[in-house]
């Protein structure tokens, strides 16, 4: 008598509206996430890479580790390059170690 019926039964099955109302936040959050985080980072890369492929002697590189160096040499098979790190030291670092080319070298001499 002093408790009235619940009438929330009544409001029925939810439509395929209320799904997609749902589902739009989550859409609109990938979006985001798209244009502020992934698609910069596929830009980065893709500098980075070009960076690599274009590496040549007399450049100033600076590795993932910290060092700075001049390149002296740079193998045919592309893997490894030769740096001298200070003068008469030359030590052997692959290229996916170095994270930036400071100042460009002398162009290649031709063959």
């Amino acid at each position: 008598m002093l408790i009235t019926p619940a009438f929330a039964q009544a409001a029925g099955a939810s439509s395929g509206s209320d799904i997609a109302i749902q589902l739009v936040p989550f859409a609109l959050i990938f979006v985001i996430m798209y244009f502020l985080i992934l698609r910069p980072q596929q830009r980065r890369l893709k500098d980075h890479q070009s960076l690599m492929k274009n590496l040549r002697r007399e450049d100033t590189i600076v590795t993932n580790g910290g060092l700075v160096g001049r390149v002296t040499k740079v193998t045919d098979d592309g893997a490894e390059v030769e740096v001298e790190i200070a003068p008469n030291v030359r030590v052997k670092i692959v290229r996916s170690m170095i994270s930036e080319v400071r100042v460009k070298g002398a162009p290649v001499k031709a063959a």
